[in-house]
């Protein structure tokens, strides 16, 4: 990880001051940035940042706007849903290489009217809008896939993240995370289910929702659902040659 700028590195920028939050933030969480520590970090007076941000908010939102610079997306893909989910996995990736900033980009947005939002933050939404009117959806339409969409993603970095285990040498799964502490008769079923969350697997997780999601986007849409997953592909496959057999 890239170190924080300081004086040495010469004049103090915007870039530099939220490059320098967002080092602290991923280090200590969005709880421990303050102007004073991020002067120190920048080898300057906090008075001088002043310059760069109004405040603490203004900050947080500027360190949600520099991760989301980094989320890519191609409004020119010819096949909507495999851009759908090349933008996905790249979200979750941002998410895993900044867990402390995912709360921030969950809940940034409702501490400020969609138009006084910081522009890189909407270019995403421009983006993926973009996006969908080129693959056939109406406006309204695309609003509604991009906020599903976006839903289903901040959900599942939400419960990827919180998939946390308590006693790593154990080797019972119950003991692992630390299900035995529920009283068995008030939680049977999530004690039963220990060892399906101890193997959470946070990418196939994730394909399998876009499977569902797509799939039911692209009928309720009237969409073509190109550029379907090979495990959704190979279900379908098996699911025709099973109908094939059933007809002779």
């Amino acid at each position: 990880m890239p170190q924080p700028p300081t004086a040495r590195d010469g004049k103090v920028t915007r870039e530099l001051v939220l490059a320098a939050a967002l080092e602290i933030i991923d280090r200590d969480g969005a709880g421990a940035l303050s102007m004073r520590r991020l002067g120190a970090a920048l080898e300057r007076d906090p008075m001088v940042l002043y310059r760069h941000a109004p405040g603490k908010a203004a900050l947080l939102d500027g360190v949600v706007e520099t991760v989301l610079a980094q989320l890519s997306v191609d409004p020119a893909d010819p096949d909507w849903t495999a851009q759908l989910r090349a933008v996905a996995r790249d979200y979750r990736a941002l998410a895993l290489a900044h867990p402390n900033v995912v709360p921030l980009l969950v809940t940034r947005p409702l501490a400020t009217p969609l138009a006084l939002r910081p522009p890189g933050t909407l270019r995403p939404l421009e983006d993926l809008l973009d996006l969908l009117t080129r693959a056939g959806c109406s406006g309204p339409d695309a609003l509604h896939v991009y906020r599903v969409f976006f839903g289903f993603l901040n959900g599942h970095v939400l419960n990827e993240l919180q998939e946390l285990v308590e006693n790593p040498d154990e080797t019972d799964d119950l003991l692992r995370l630390g299900m035995h502490r529920l009283p068995l008769r008030e939680f049977p079923l999530l004690r039963g289910l220990a060892h399906a969350l101890a193997d959470y697997d946070g990418a196939a997780e994730l394909e399998r929702g876009l499977d569902i999601l797509i799939t039911g986007l692209a009928a309720t849409l009237s969409l073509p659902e190109t550029g379907r997953s090979p495990g959704l592909a190979a279900r379908n496959a098996s699911g025709a040659q099973t109908d094939d057999v059933d007809k002779r």
